[in-house]
């Protein structure tokens, strides 16, 4: 097996008595997609910070293709690529010169620099306004642009915190498509969202964090295992033999009834919708109102932090 891009050890950071990251393991290899939820002040913003050579830790380590990550490394942040929640451009500044800048403080010049930025804009889709000044840009076009300035030196390992807040459908979809070629290319990518939705699209590794620890982390499948579909229903009337019948239903749970709603918890929702249905129509009972929910990550999330990703 290869060695992981990124190594984190028993990471711990304190800030006086507080403990802002306890105890932080896992890693992540090349071309993968890894995504970090928690919610506000569960210590992902410190933890990006030791691992992108910002911050010490008090105890422990992250390493990065083997070389512990220091602030006093500055050549192992030539490997790092950050782009965070703060826009890290500069408005009077066009979207060339922000790259040519960027590029520079890598050590890039010449010919290689022109190359890497000209590839750059085509991949955030900003060719055509290459020579425009930054300030009048959309919020979409300089969330690209600040994507495209962690992207210049190609870097081996991706930090992405908040990359597409407050961005347009097609922006976001630009980003999306960059990641996954990326991703695709050998980079490592660890991706931190406020979107849920954005992770589970994307990321096919996911750990969670909260109060600084480390709660899950598991491949995406195996995460929405832990959590069973709903299938909510509403009829004319439960009658005792209706909720008999459908406690004895296979692979599902009938929870507490509220007046005429219902409510089974199951496995599979598509055999246990089914089942439902044939059950209803065997005994003539008309269905007034139906819905279904998968299991999905904001669902797992929720329930092993017991708090939303806003909070």
């Amino acid at each position: 097996m290869s060695e992981p891009i990124l190594k984190i050890t028993d990471l711990r950071r304190l800030y006086g008595q507080t403990v802002a990251v306890d105890g932080v393991s896992f890693e992540a290899g090349a071309g993968e997609l890894f995504g970090l939820l928690g919610p506000n002040g569960a210590g992902k913003t410190t933890l990006l910070s030791i691992v992108s050579c910002l911050l010490e830790p008090t105890s422990g380590e992250a390493r990065i293709l083997g070389r512990k990550a220091s602030t006093r490394d500055r050549e192992l942040r030539r490997l790092i690529g950050i782009v965070p929640q703060e826009l890290a451009i500069y408005g009077e500044l066009n979207a060339r010169e922000n790259l040519n800048f960027f590029g520079s403080l890598y050590g890039i010049t010449g010919d290689r620099l022109r190359q890497r930025v000209d590839h750059v804009l085509a991949a955030i889709g900003l060719t055509d306004r290459a020579g425009d000044r930054v300030a009048h840009f959309s919020g979409g076009m300089k969330r690209r642009l600040n994507l495209g300035a962690a992207l210049v030196h190609e870097p081996k390992l991706l930090l992405l915190d908040e990359p597409t807040t407050g961005v347009d459908p097609q922006s976001r979809n630009h980003i999306f498509e960059e990641v996954r070629r990326l991703a695709a290319g050998g980079v490592c990518v660890v991706y931190t969202s406020h979107y849920i939705e954005e992770v589970q699209a994307l990321c096919s590794r996911i750990g969670i964090i909260d109060h600084g620890r480390l709660i899950v982390c598991d491949h995406l499948a195996a995460l929405l295992q832990k959590m069973d579909g709903l299938i909510r229903f509403r009829v004319p009337e439960v009658t005792p033999v209706l909720d008999e019948r459908l406690r004895q239903l296979p692979d599902t749970h009938l929870n507490g009834k509220d007046a005429s709603w219902l409510e089974l918890e199951c496995r599979d929702v598509k055999s246990s919708l089914m089942r439902l249905i044939a059950l209803l129509n065997e005994l003539q009972i008309e269905l007034i109102s139906l819905e279904t929910t998968e299991p999905n990550l904001e669902r797992v999330f929720l329930h092993l932090t017991g708090r939303a990703l806003r909070d």
